[in-house]
C-alpha cells in the first residue's frame, strides 16, 4: 500500500509543526502538500518540512488522500467544507469551531458530505490519562465527589502572542476558556460523561479583547462537581488534575505547559483513605516525555491506514464545545446555565439560564 498523501491546511496554529513532524515520520504517510492563506507562512513551512506549497486550496485538497486543518479557529468551517465536498478524510485542530453555532454548521456539512472526521483532543491519547480513567472506573477511589482540572500557560505575558489571532475574537472565538479550557472540558466529559449545569467567571485583566483567566464549575446529575481553571498567565504550577473520591484522591502533574518540568516526579499519584502518603502509579505523561501533540496526527494516520473509526469523534468535539459555550453564557449572565442534552442538533439554544 502506498503511503497516505496528506495536506496540512493552514500553519496559523503552532500545533501544525507537531503534526507535520508526525506525518513526515510515519511509515504509512507523507506530507504531500501545504496550503496557507498567508503565502510566506506556507512557503516557510513547506521549506522546513520538505513539502510542496500550493496556494490553490481546491488543488491542494484534490492532490492528496486526507487533510489536517490547523488554521485559525474561525476558518475551520470553510476548510472542512472544502475538504468534505471532495470526500477527503479530515483531522481538525481544537476547538472544533469559534462557537457552538458554527460547530453545528460543521456537523451539518459532515451530514451532507459524510467523510472520516477526527477531532484533535489530545488528552484522550495521553497514557497517564488512561491510567487515571481506569483507576476511576475500578472504584478504588470510591464515589467521585469533586474533580478539578487546571490547564494553562504563560503565553499571555508575551507581546507577540497577545498581538496574534488567538486574542482576536473574530478569528479565535474566545480566549483561554475556549483555547485551553476545551482540553479540560473534554477530559471531564471523557471521565464522567455530560454535566447538567455550570457557573463561571472570566477576566480580561491584561486588557485583551478576550479573557486571559477563567473558572467554570460544572455539576453532574449525581451531584458531582467538576471545576475548570484556565489561564494564559500561569507562570508555573505543579498539580494539573485532582480527583477526590470517598475512598481516596488522585493527582496528576506534568500535563500542561505551566506544570511541565516543574514537578520532581510528574505523573499520576494516588492516596487512599487508609494510607498516609501518595504513591506513584502509571506512566510518565506524554506531555512531559514528549510527543503529546504529535500523537494526534499519528493516531489519525493509524486509523486511516487500518480502516478503523477515528479515536476522537465529531460528537466528542461537539460535547466539549457545548460545555465551554455554556460556561461563557453563565459568565455573561452571572447565573447558572443548564446544558442541553443534544449538542449536535436541535434549534433551541442549548444554554438556557436556570434561576
Amino acid at each position: 500500500m502506498s503511503p497516505l498523501r496528506i495536506a496540512i491546511l493552514g500553519f496559523a496554529h503552532y500545533h501544525a509543526n507537531f503534526w507535520a513532524e508526525a506525518i513526515a515520520a510515519h511509515p504509512e504517510a507523507t506530507l504531500a502538500r501545504i496550503w496557507d492563506d498567508e503565502t510566506l507562512r506556507g512557503l516557510d513551512a513547506a521549506q522546513r518540512f520538505r513539502s510542496i506549497f500550493c496556494n490553490d486550496l481546491s488543488a491542494a485538497i484534490q492532490d492528496v488522500d486526507a487533510v489536517a486543518i490547523t488554521s485559525e479557529t474561525f476558518s475551520h468551517e470553510a476548510l472542512v467544507e472544502a475538504a468534505a465536498s471532495q470526500g477527503k478524510p479530515i483531522l481538525c485542530e481544537k476547538p472544533l469551531a469559534a462557537s457552538l453555532e458554527q460547530a453545528r454548521r460543521i456537523a451539518d456539512l459532515l451530514d451532507r458530505h459524510p467523510v472520516f472526521f477526527m477531532q484533535s483532543l489530545p488528552k484522550r491519547l495521553d497514557p497517564v490519562n488512561h491510567a487515571l480513567r481506569d483507576l476511576i472506573a475500578s472504584g478504588e477511589l470510591g464515589v467521585i465527589r469533586l474533580a478539578r482540572v487546571r490547564h494553562g500557560h504563560a503565553h499571555g505575558l508575551d507581546q507577540a502572542f497577545n498581538a496574534g489571532w488567538w486574542t482576536d475574537p473574530s478569528r479565535s472565538g474566545g480566549g483561554t476558556l475556549l483555547d485551553e479550557g476545551v482540553h479540560a472540558a473534554d477530559l471531564l466529559r471523557w471521565l464522567f460523561g455530560d454535566p447538567t449545569e455550570v457557573s463561571a467567571m472570566t477576566s480580561a485583566g491584561s486588557g485583551l479583547q478576550v479573557e486571559d483567566a477563567a473558572i467554570a464549575t460544572f455539576r453532574w446529575a449525581d451531584g458531582m462537581l467538576g471545576e475548570i481553571v484556565t489561564g494564559w498567565t500561569m507562570v508555573a504550577a505543579q498539580t494539573s488534575i485532582e480527583v477526590h473520591g470517598t475512598r481516596g484522591t488522585a493527582l496528576v502533574s506534568g500535563v500542561d505547559l505551566a506544570s511541565r518540568g516543574r514537578h520532581a516526579d510528574p505523573g499520576l499519584h494516588v492516596c487512599l483513605r487508609d494510607d498516609e502518603r501518595f504513591v506513584r502509579r502509571g506512566p510518565t505523561p506524554r506531555f512531559t516525555a514528549g510527543g503529546f501533540h504529535q500523537a494526534v496526527a499519528t493516531a489519525f494516520v493509524d486509523a486511516l491506514a487500518a480502516d478503523r473509526p477515528p479515536p476522537i469523534t465529531l460528537a466528542d468535539a461537539l460535547g466539549a464545545q457545548a460545555m465551554i459555550e455554556a460556561a461563557y453564557r453563565a459568565a455573561r449572565s452571572g447565573r447558572v446555565a443548564s446544558l442541553a442534552q443534544n449538542a449536535l442538533h436541535g434549534a433551541p439554544s442549548p444554554l438556557e439560564c436556570a434561576g
